[in-house]
């Protein structure tokens, strides 16, 4: 068996609970059979037949996941006191380290991707990643998240990748992702990611998309779901109606049930409409149903607006969890589309995408603070934050 899948079924045994543990509110991994599922929801979608139905639920699934995540009322906008440094050039892009505190002393760091020439005003997207932890497989550094960052930017985009809490080099200084409030910091510091974004001179504030996989995929979606500044979004590789997620950052609190309301990951990237959403999925994991399940619920209620066209899915039922190329292959025209980039800039001489102009850099050349002072206030632990 290929080994990535062996990783997923280890992951999904590891994290999820059995189905139907009613202990809790927290609805984590498979926690219903498919088939279950696909009933649920479609009992949901007979329930919603206007605009304004389906308009009361998601400001209910929304205000649950702000509840469920403890950023109801939203915390203090704190100075974000961004550090920049390190940057580089290869050919139409540049590569920039990039430090900023999203509560005091708490330090988010990510690299900044952006045009090396840029004209007029620039489109912003973020794209956090997903949960590969493997040393020479990790986080931002990843060669798919270099790749698609780099192509993006050479396309026009500022693009920033950032460490999910306890990734990266906040890893080495204390930061655990394996903690019960993961899930409120990492939604936070995506907030806060935008917020950065938006500082940017000559960004677009009516342009700004977001993209990730897996746990990326899962930021993306609920993201979208609590802050209306994004305008385009391709979750990939998560959209389930029957699995919630494998980790802590993305069940790990009760988002997804309340004492009066109950959802899935399905109607929380449904919250999305009617703007412009591209859902990938693939057959070897639980988006291997989208085309059948979880896409025609979302036409379902992108249908409600009369938007039917802006939700769109791309199925490769041969491949497996990833943001491989085909699936990259997918998103770029979609951003392309939506965001007003140019997608001719990453094309060869044949009309065809090509990525190899990305130079994949090493984690040495990522890291900011070898020989950077960290901030008087820094916080060394997840247990440290004050709210």
């Amino acid at each position: 068996m290929n080994k990535l899948l062996i990783g997923i079924i280890i992951l999904i045994v590891i994290n999820a609970p059995k189905i139907h543990a009613q202990e809790s509110n927290l609805r984590q991994g498979a926690y219903f059979e498919e088939q279950e599922a696909a009933d649920i929801l479609k009992q949901t979608q007979q329930s919603l037949t206007t605009k304004q139905e389906w308009e009361a639920r998601a400001e209910i699934i929304r205000q649950g996941i702000l509840t469920g995540a403890e950023l109801d009322p939203m915390p203090e906008r704190t100075p974000l006191n961004v550090i920049r440094k390190d940057k580089r050039r290869y050919g139409d892009y540049t590569v920039e380290n990039i430090a900023f505190e999203s509560r005091p002393g708490v330090l988010v760091t990510g690299s900044l991707y952006a045009p090396a020439n840029p004209k007029g005003k620039i489109a912003g997207i973020l794209t956090p990643h997903g949960h590969w932890s493997k040393p020479d497989d990790y986080g931002r550094y990843r060669s798919d998240v270099q790749k698609r960052a780099a192509s993006l930017a050479m396309m026009g985009a500022y693009v920033f990748a950032y460490d999910m809490v306890g990734y990266g080099e906040m890893r080495d200084h204390g930061w655990e992702h394996r903690h019960p409030l993961t899930l409120k910091l990492q939604l936070w510091n995506s907030i806060r990611a935008l917020d950065f974004l938006l500082t940017l001179d000559k960004i677009d504030k009516k342009r700004i998309g977001v993209t990730g996989a897996s746990g990326g995929g899962t930021q993306a979606f609920l993201l979208t779901a609590v802050d209306p500044r994004i305008a385009v979004s391709v979750p990939t590789v998560m959209v389930s109606a029957h699995f919630f997620g494998g980790c802590v950052g993305e069940s790990g609190m009760p988002i997804h049930k309340s004492d009066h309301h109950q959802t899935n990951n399905v109607e929380i990237a449904s919250c999305f409409a009617p703007k412009p959403q591209l859902i990938i999925s693939d057959g070897g994991d639980w988006t291997k149903n989208n085309p059948k399940v979880e896409y025609p619920f979302m036409q379902h209620i992108y249908g409600l607006y009369g938007k039917k066209e802006n939700i769109q899915n791309v199925h490769l039922p041969n491949e497996v969890h990833d943001y491989g190329i085909n699936k990259r292959l997918a998103m770029y025209p979609f951003m392309a589309t939506h965001l007003k980039l140019k997608l001719k800039n990453i094309q060869d001489d044949q009309g065809e995408i090509s990525e190899s102009r990305v130079v994949i850099e090493d984690y040495a050349k990522f890291r900011m603070f070898d020989d950077y002072p960290l901030p008087d206030n820094f916080v060394d632990s997840n247990d440290n934050v004050v709210w």
